[in-house]
């Protein structure tokens, strides 16, 4: 099958989260199964057009939206260790910035125009590279127009775009590309799209929307999470449209990247390691505790690596941080996001000196540091639709405590009588969204943490499992398969 990935952003090029790992990662082990597989983002200032060897092609399009005129031009490259084409659209005015998506916090004002562009290129683009894709793989709300335009736009009567299926993956339903009503003649859609079955939202447009309308298929990265998005409390305002497709929508677990993230290869690491070798991780733990200036001791050490924000549980951790600081641990917190909450955090690390660090960061080496020298790794989020550091976690033997959410629920098993007997615990699961839960959670790992046989057991039994792309890139395979299905079908069935 020949598939072209749209994503906004692609690892190792443009990377604002895991999205960009996801769409470098199963690209990757799509080709691995036979695919033919090829990638397409924005030609943003943070490509490093030097270090990738990304080079210009002579292949040019205009796109004019709203009265003004968009020059384009197709830049290429391979996604480093393959043989993988990669694509990018430059638009200068639009993406030569220095953020993708954001500047100082705050969303770019004509975001709207900058996607609507890139999806509209991506399209218009693709009959001139002379390789016609079955599938169009699009991603979250900044592509989720390429699936509106083939299915309502004038392309949909084009031959070469007759049999091409799209899939649109939800990576975070709470991030849906929201824009006021009047800037609708930057989306180029038909008037009549907005409506309350199109991508009207309670008066505004609704970019994300627009793909689950008019996507072939929908998936999103966890069983889990696919079911939650089908609900009030999870939903975000688009659970009633999720329930219309609910047979289209396939939760696939996110796989991770194993030669990236493996103990006994990490380059970042002081001393390798392996799940029959565990010498390696003491020092680890050692060089952490040294290098974030915390006090040698054989205290529990808890590593955090997150984004600041609610998502996240920053808040109900901020709540339990007193209550934390009173037991027997260390924690280490890497991560950036809402400046509302970098004083409070630097404020605690000033108090508790021997038992809260706190880098206000973006650090790779430190994360995969941090991941390797923690004894337990916390996630005490709002909501998760998939989570990959607690499959780095597991792989790393740093035992993850949990709140029973999304990918969350569906990766980590909870300590308990049963689980421990039977030989599948893997971690600490909590539930309710309160700090009190949040230390609740703690103590039975600390608990746990003394007992040295059963402290082993967990990082064994957590680092035997199997999260590699194979298994998820198949369970795409079969997506793609019946999305080209379903729109070859539709297709006779409007031409007949």
């Amino acid at each position: 099958m020949k598939i072209l990935c749209i994503a906004p952003e692609v690892e190792p090029f443009a990377k604002t989260g895991g999205l960009a790992d996801v769409a470098s990662a199963l690209s990757r082990a799509l080709t691995g199964l036979g695919h033919e597989v090829r990638l397409l983002l924005p030609l943003y200032r943070e490509v490093d057009r030097i270090q990738w060897a990304v080079e210009p092609t002579p292949l040019r399009q205009s796109i004019r939206v709203d009265g003004r005129t968009h020059d384009i031009r197709l830049w290429q490259s391979r996604l480093p260790r393959t043989e993988m084409m990669v694509y990018f659209i430059e638009a200068p005015a639009l993406f030569d910035r220095n953020g993708l998506y954001q500047q100082q916090g705050a969303d770019y004002p004509d975001n709207l125009e900058r996607f609507s562009v890139f999806s509209q290129a991506a399209l218009r683009i693709l009959p001139l590279l002379e390789w016609q894709p079955d599938l169009l793989h699009c991603h979250d709300w900044q592509t989720a127009l390429v699936c509106a335009h083939l299915a309502l736009g004038p392309l949909r009567h084009d031959p070469f775009f007759s049999s091409m299926g799209t899939v649109l993956t939800i990576h975070n339903l709470a991030y849906q590309g929201l824009f006021p009503h009047e800037q609708w003649p930057l989306t180029q859609l038909p008037s009549g799209a907005f409506t309350m079955r199109g991508l009207e939202f309670y008066g505004k447009i609704n970019c994300l929307k627009g793909g689950l309308m008019y996507a072939s298929r929908l998936t999103t990265v966890s069983p889990r999470y696919a079911r939650e998005i089908q609900t009030g409390e999870f939903g975000c305002g688009l659970d009633g449209v999720l329930r219309t497709r609910a047979d289209e929508l396939t939760g696939i677990l996110n796989g991770i990247d194993l030669e990236e993230w493996n103990p006994q290869t990490d380059a970042h690491l002081v001393s390798r390691y392996g799940v029959d070798q565990l010498a390696g991780k003491s020092l680890c733990k050692l060089a952490l505790q040294r290098h974030q200036r915390l006090p040698e001791r054989h205290d529990l050490l808890l590593g955090m690596i997150q984004r600041l924000a609610e998502q996240k549980g920053i808040d109900i951790f901020l709540e339990a941080v007193e209550s934390l600081m009173t037991l027997p641990l260390q924690l280490v917190l890497l991560g950036t996001g809402d400046p509302r909450y970098r004083q409070p955090l630097e404020e605690l690390a000033k108090r508790f000196p021997d038992r809260l660090a706190v880098n206000v960061t973006f650090d790779q080496a430190l994360a995969h540091q941090i991941e390797a020298g923690a004894d337990a790794f916390l996630m005490p989020s709002r909501f998760e639709p998939c989570g990959l550091n607690q499959m780095y976690s597991l792989r790393y033997g740093t035992v993850p405590i949990v709140r029973r959410v999304g990918g969350l629920a569906d990766t980590i098993v909870d300590v308990t009588a049963q689980t421990i007997a039977d030989g599948t615990a893997t971690g600490f699961v909590f539930e309710a969204y309160t700090a009190t839960a949040l230390v609740e959670v703690v103590r039975r790992a600390l608990t746990a943490f003394r007992d040295h046989a059963l402290w082993t057991q967990l990082v064994h039994t957590g680092m035997r499992q199997d999260f590699s792309w194979d298994r998820s890139a198949r369970e795409y395979v079969t997506v793609y398969e019946r999305a080209v299905a379903k729109h070859q079908t539709s297709k006779a069935t409007t031409t007949q």
